[in-house]
């Protein structure tokens, strides 16, 4: 069984905790730092960005950050690198890697599958990988053993959310709102309407991120989502707080671990 399996099989864990942060931001010494305080302070779930040029989903606040990374010279190579040496003290917290074809497509998607597979990941989200392409991806990551995450958009129609039941794994990541990575305008209700859509289609824990800020809206989204993803709130306590990063977002993800 996968480690994102077993999170949602917890008896213990009632919602999952998402936690979202750029590899690289500020530094990767820093980052695997994060990667501990998040899973000290609650965190389920580690989503850890690829840093990439051009992100096409992600708002200011994260492009802020891929842009830092990108300045330390990040690379793929180096977030692998990063989650392997987070498990050699850490075996228990799923690892989510979230980013763009772009990277994974120059390693090759079967180099990467095995890199990913050996280094201690256990599933990978790309963003601008549609079902109708991610076929080549997606194999070679069924056959390492590695989880396929998918994106339903609030947009997405019935049948298209059938076809990505198909071939998704682990959890199917919900985005609350029609927008990039921390907007503001979270309808709580709405997102409600569209999970129980999608839950007649994929059999698959449901998470929700976008648009997520506080204590309070997360504790609203836990209400009617399996999960909880944050991100952009994370990456915005990190950016105000040079030195203090570790110690400011394990705070805050223990806030929001709370409300949950």
């Amino acid at each position: 069984m996968s480690k994102i399996k077993q999170v949602f099989q917890n008896t213990d864990v009632h919602k999952a905790l998402v936690t979202y942060i750029t590899a690289g931001d500020p530094n990767l010494e820093t980052t695997l730092e994060l990667m501990h305080s998040l899973a000290a302070n609650g965190a389920d779930i580690i989503e850890l960005g690829v840093p990439f040029s051009d992100p096409m989903s992600d708002g200011p606040t994260i492009q802020r950050a891929a842009e830092r990374a990108l300045a330390n010279g990040v690379s793929l190579a180096d977030v692998l690198e990063t989650v392997r040496r987070f498990r050699q003290s850490n075996q228990s917290t799923p690892v989510v890697l979230m980013g763009y074809l772009n990277p994974i497509h120059k390693m090759g998607y079967e180099p990467f599958a095995r890199a990913a597979k050996e280094a201690g990941v256990d599933g990978v989200l790309t963003v601008d990988s549609p079902i109708e392409t991610v076929a080549p991806l997606h194999n070679a990551l069924k056959a390492a053993g590695l989880d396929t995450i998918f994106l339903v958009a609030p947009t997405t129609g019935e049948a298209r959310m059938a076809e990505i039941a198909k071939l998704a794994s682990g959890f199917v990541y919900y985005v609350s709102l029609k927008g990039v990575t921390g907007s503001a305008s979270l309808n709580t209700a709405e997102v409600a309407e569209k999970v129980a859509v999608l839950r007649r289609h994929v059999p698959l824990p449901i998470c929700v991120g976008f648009g997520i800020s506080d204590a309070e809206s997360a504790r609203q989204i836990a209400a009617v989502a399996d999960g909880v993803v944050i991100g952009s709130r994370i990456v915005k306590e990190i950016e105000a707080n040079p030195g203090r990063e570790v110690e400011a977002a394990g705070k805050l993800v223990k806030s929001l671990k709370e409300a949950i």
